[in-house]
């Protein structure tokens, strides 16, 4: 069992930054892809990034390439999302998710964390 736990979000301005905390614990958690998803009202929940248990292999959903950062750092057990020219468009619940396989996380992650709230305002 992997637990996954987010901070950082908030409310910021169009144009703005935030940078999201998925802090991870249980068995062999640094051996797993990471991921970030999003779910704005109304929405279904949807990829948005993902990172190999190495930090040897990104993916990014189009719309914020350029913009989002995935990162981690395995000795803290830490993935982070740095979030830049947000936009209101970026609104959404932002869940950390982890699978044992990078290439099929984006359609299939076995462990969710609860989510954090972003909100940008325009």
């Amino acid at each position: 069992q992997v637990q996954l736990v987010e901070s950082g979000g908030g409310l910021v301005q169009a144009g703005g930054s935030l940078r999201l905390s998925c802090a991870a614990s249980g068995r062999a958690s640094s051996t797993y892809a990471m991921g970030w998803f999003r779910q704005a009202p109304g929405k279904e929940r949807e990829f948005v990034a993902a990172i190999s248990w190495n930090g040897g292999s990104t993916s990014y959903k189009d719309s914020v390439k350029g913009r989002f950062t995935i990162s981690r750092d395995n000795a803290k057990n830490t993935v982070y999302f740095q979030l830049n020219s947000l936009k209101p468009e970026d609104t959404a619940v932002y869940y950390c998710a982890a699978d044992s396989t990078f290439t099929t996380i984006s359609t299939r992650a076995r462990f969710w964390g609860q989510g954090t709230q972003v909100t940008v305002s325009s």
